[in-house]
């Protein structure tokens, strides 16, 4: 039987980063990957969804290209945008397999089954690690009354795993991130969305009111509404399409169905109880502080374990898994480091408290605004939607949160997380040194902003 420091189960974004990271630092590294290589994340999420998102965002930003002198417009097809994806992805994939191979980081292909808290089976082989770290991720949740159907019925892992299926008209279910990011993206690829959601999209998200009234309308603009409070009752599948009946009667008929209804940690078959791990009443993995399962040599990370189910959050954890296996508890879990982001009608990104749970922390917020209406980079891009604000502590001003909304929040958030937990914070962005003109010198201003109207400028700017 091999031997190993470490196996990873699991190769998404944090299987693979953990197995990197432990290998660097020199231990022996097994990593076991039952379907393709890269997880979810690189081959049916943030990967291609991405890539989709920049063609919607390209067509979307086409209707001001008259003010530039440009003529003419754009229109997109999705089986083209697939297959651009289909080709991104392979790329990635190549290079993320091909780098493994270099570091030397053994990889077996099986659904990998605990046998006991150190023995793995893949197939007819038996692995043992030292230590190990469950990062098998997460499946699409499948509604009762949704009957999964190859071309009418399908997940988003359905979507990226197969070429799109014929017809225009989609209905795309959920109010989540999930639901939100799809009912924009199809719409500029070329589909008739019929949006279904329960509740308003993000409703149940940290994001600001402000940043969720600037979707809101941006979806509206360009004709994007979920038709909300409405489940469907009755789901049938036809030759030709899809029928959905909701509680008032009402019905809807569709080419197809995309349920962006959330996900499940995924545990199906790793015969996890024969380790000994707990699990709590969702089905997630029970881990401390440390990412330490209740058997402290076997760590969990990612969707698995933690219910933000993002690929930010599952790197972050194999960063913190890593750090406490080579250096047992030196490093605990930090969720409100992890930027969060949305990418729809408008970018969406945030970090930390928001004004809520600041009080509800008996913390007294003050926030800093700064609009990207008047900034010269985001006129200049006809694209002024948009701000950054950030969150500091009264009294001490600590920075306890932020959030950017407009184009590039996904980039700007990251200029604020290299910053977030030090307690001079807002010092280094007030003293920062900014490319002109540029979006990020929003961070600037929001920080002279907050320490003007809050009586901050002395732990903003010093004595």
């Amino acid at each position: 039987m091999q031997e190993f420091d470490l196996i990873v189960i699991g190769s998404g974004p944090g299987g693979y980063r953990a197995a990197v990271l432990a290998t660097l630092r020199g231990l022996t590294v097994a990593i076991i990957e039952k379907a393709t290589w890269g997880g979810c994340c690189l081959n049916r999420g943030c990967v291609p969804k991405k890539d989709w998102h920049h063609t919607a965002h390209l067509v979307a930003s086409s209707k001001e290209f008259a003010k530039r002198g440009i003529t003419g417009s754009l229109t997109a097809d999705i089986q083209g945008a697939w297959d651009h994806q289909h080709k991104v992805v392979e790329n990635v994939r190549d290079s993320y397999t091909d780098y493994m191979k270099r570091l030397g980081i053994a990889a077996f292909t099986g659904a990998g089954q605990f046998v006991d808290a150190h023995t793995v089976a893949i197939a007819d082989a038996q692995i043992s690690g030292k230590h190990i770290i469950i990062a098998t991720g997460s499946s699409p949740f499948v509604p009762e009354n949704y009957p999964l159907t190859a071309g009418r019925v399908l997940t988003t892992d359905d979507l990226f795993d197969n070429p799109p299926p014929a017809g225009k008209r989609v209905a795309v279910v959920g109010s989540g991130v999930i639901g939100t990011e799809f009912a924009y993206i199809l719409s500029q690829l070329g589909c008739e969305v019929v949006w279904i959601a329960n509740s308003k999209p993000l409703a149940n998200s940290q994001f600001s009111q402000p940043a969720l009234k600037i979707l809101h309308d941006t979806l509206k603009q360009l004709d994007i509404q979920a038709r909300t409070r409405s489940r469907a009752q009755q789901v049938e599948v036809l030759a030709d399409g899809v029928k959905l009946t909701f509680a008032d009667g009402q019905s809807e008929t569709v080419d197809w169905v995309l349920l962006g209804s959330g996900r499940r940690p995924h545990t199906d078959a790793l015969n996890i109880e024969a380790a000994g791990v707990a699990m709590d009443s969702k089905g997630f993995v029970k881990v401390n502080a440390y990412l330490q399962t209740n058997i402290p040599h076997i760590y969990a990370i990612g969707d698995v374990a933690n219910t933000r189910m993002t690929a930010n959050q599952a790197l972050a954890d194999a960063s913190v898994a890593i750090a406490n296996i080579l250096a047992p508890k030196s490093r605990k879990q930090n969720v409100a480091a992890v930027p969060e982001l949305v990418y729809s009608a408008v970018e969406l990104g945030r970090i930390g408290m928001n004004e809520d749970e600041a009080e509800d922390a008996e913390l007294e917020p003050a926030v800093g605004f700064a609009a990207f209406e008047s900034n010269p980079r985001a006129l200049g891009q006809d694209d002024i939607n948009g701000f950054v604000r950030l969150i500091a502590d009264m009294d001490s001003g600590a920075l306890l949160g932020a959030e950017v909304v407009g184009s590039e929040a996904g980039e700007i958030i990251h200029s604020i997380a290299q910053q977030f937990g030090h307690e001079d914070a807002l010092a280094r962005f007030a003293g920062m040194f900014y490319n002109h003109p540029a979006r990020t010198e929003e961070i600037q201003n929001a920080t002279e902003t907050l320490a003007n109207k809050w009586g901050l400028s002395e732990q903003v700017f010093g004595a």
